[in-house]
């Protein structure tokens, strides 16, 4: 009786080993095809974190303190619901956004979404150098030197490199975000009223504190972004069967922006807010004003970070804009092809890093002029794009099962009707204020 006690015991442990294999050996392939797909959503989320964003951050903690926490929960949901609808199309159709433009609207609405696209992102680009220029000059390395040296490294890496070997490098760029984390670690901030305003809405009527709500939005959620995510898609080969895992890839790298812009407006907040210095216009004016508050680390991993993010933008802009414009008009495109096969494309991504970096170059450039530019551009490009995305998304005859459902396009819309009103309100200000606007 003993034996067979035993043996029962026995045979119903290695049943449940067995079982856990299995669980084990299933688990492994899931998180195979995630790595595999895992990439476009992450990037493209957290390049949104640029120099001008990082202004922007960085001005809403020294002017309002924690106040505009609360705001990072709805604004990861519209990033989420925009860029999963082009997730979900490039996966689907195996097409680019301006090619699908191209083939459902005609050439008229595309070429507008081209020129728009080339002449905003240009200004972005000019931004991102910008960004390069002022964190190096922290560091006390020229402009005339810093420049160039990183539009030459920015154009080798996507010039000599494959799709795989390009992605690897900006996923790693993602993980330099961590600066911004050590920054507000060393800044000392009271986490418990930190955490108090994500989750409590502390709104203010007056126009200061809308304009720089209205910037946040505007910064975080860009037309460009909708190009480079759905290529990336594309250009990976995923299909409809790793499907989830590109969702999950989306929802991932939405969460990570914003909790990289949590902790630039608590380090901000903690230190400029609570001493006073609120008149900050730049990342880099932040940066220097974090050492003697909290230490000299804290303001070079903020600078670094911002140098980091100004790099990986500069590199990712001209590739969308290269995208737009070849998905449009019918011309290869994409990193994994060849110079001579991709001529158009690669001469595009050429002129956007040469022109971008040659006009940080010019003495007395206008930068707020250039900055205000690509806001209004962004602003003015915005609600076309967005509104070709929800057309397309529902579209039956394309997306087949995987249209938007009933509540989603109710949330998407609500989220475009919104990101909308606030770009308008944004380029309105920045056309008329006197002052030049938070952020870029």
């Amino acid at each position: 009786m003993n034996w067979e006690n035993l043996k029962s015991r026995f045979e119903g442990l290695q049943t449940r080993g067995e079982d856990l294999q299995h669980k084990i050996r299933g688990l492994r392939r899931r998180l195979t095809l995630l790595l595999a797909v895992v990439g476009p959503g992450l990037i493209t989320s957290n390049v949104d974190n640029d120099a001008g964003g990082i202004a922007t951050y960085s001005q809403a903690g020294a002017q309002y303190g924690y106040a505009l926490l609360w705001s990072l929960i709805p604004m990861t949901i519209a990033l989420y619901v925009t860029e999963e609808m082009c997730a979900r199309m490039g996966v689907i159709t195996g097409k680019g956004l301006s090619d699908l433009i191209r083939e459902e609207f005609g050439f008229r609405p595309t070429f507008f979404v081209m020129i728009t696209g080339f002449f905003v992102d240009l200004a972005n680009v000019v931004a991102e150098f910008a960004g390069v220029a002022a964190s190096m000059e922290m560091f006390h390395v020229s402009r005339y030197i810093a420049v160039p040296i990183a539009a030459i490294l920015v154009w080798i890496l996507v010039m000599r490199g494959t799709y795989r070997q390009v992605e690897v490098i900006f996923l790693i760029a993602c993980g330099f975000y961590v600066t911004y984390i050590i920054s507000a670690i060393l800044a000392k901030p009271n986490w418990l009223e930190a955490a108090q305003h994500v989750v409590i809405p502390n709104l203010h009527f007056n126009a200061g504190y809308l304009l720089t709500l209205t910037a946040l939005v505007g910064t975080t959620i860009a037309p460009w972004q909708f190009f480079y995510l759905q290529a990336g898609f594309v250009e990976k080969k995923v299909g409809p069967r790793q499907y989830p895992q590109a969702r999950a890839d989306v929802l991932v790298g939405s969460i990570s922006c914003m909790v990289i812009v949590f902790f630039i407006i608590v380090a901000t907040a903690a230190t400029l807010y609570a001493s006073g210095q609120r008149d900050i216009t730049d990342a880099v004016q932040a940066a220097k004003a974090l050492i003697p508050l909290a230490g000299k680390w804290a303001g070079f991993t903020f600078a670094f970070g911002l140098l980091n993010a100004s790099l990986f933008a500069a590199s990712i802009l001209p590739l969308s804009t290269a995208h737009v414009i070849c998905e449009g008009l019918g011309f290869e495109a994409g990193i994994d092809h060849k110079f001579k096969d991709a001529k158009i494309f690669y001469g595009l991504y050429t002129v956007l890093i040469a022109v971008g970096a040659g006009i940080i170059l010019i003495p007395h450039v206008p930068i707020w002029k250039i900055f205000i530019f690509s806001q209004v551009g962004n602003g003015i490009w915005l609600p076309v794009v967005v509104i070709f995305i929800l057309l397309l998304v529902n579209r039956r005859d394309l997306m087949g099962e995987h249209v938007n459902t009933l509540t989603f396009n109710i949330v998407a819309w609500v989220t475009a009707i919104a990101m909308i009103i606030l770009t308008l309100v944004l380029v309105y200000t920045s056309l008329f204020q006197a002052a030049p606007p938070p952020g870029g």
